[in-house]
């Protein structure tokens, strides 16, 4: 996380030098004139550089499980039930889920 937090404070002051005392950023020292950002910056920022980068890694695992499923909805065949909901489902995802690591996979029928 703290290597997320040195990219966060290079975005927000690019071209500044600074340190962080004890991986704590609440102790971030910059050396210059600009004021260092606030901690809630730091964490906004963290969340506007990975959380869409977390949300393009779902998005991409999400529509590679569609893709294995595509044949399903060919039109020469009619899918069940349970594979238009799970289908569905995948479609879904990234409205419940916003990373890998706490994704819940629907079971494919």
């Amino acid at each position: 996380m703290i290597k997320d937090y040195l990219s966060a404070c290079l975005s927000l002051r690019p071209g500044k030098r600074f340190e962080i005392i004890n991986n704590d950023i609440s102790t971030i020292i910059y050396h210059g004139d600009d004021e260092p950002p606030s901690v809630e910056e730091i964490e906004a920022e963290c969340i506007r550089l990975y959380g869409d980068e977390e949300k393009a890694s779902l998005r991409k695992e999400r529509d590679r499980r569609l893709s294995e499923t595509d044949w399903w909805a060919s039109s020469d065949r009619t899918m069940t039930e349970a594979q238009t909901a799970y289908r569905q489902a995948l479609r879904d995802i990234t409205q419940h889920y916003q990373s890998l690591d706490e994704v819940v996979w629907p079971e494919k029928p």
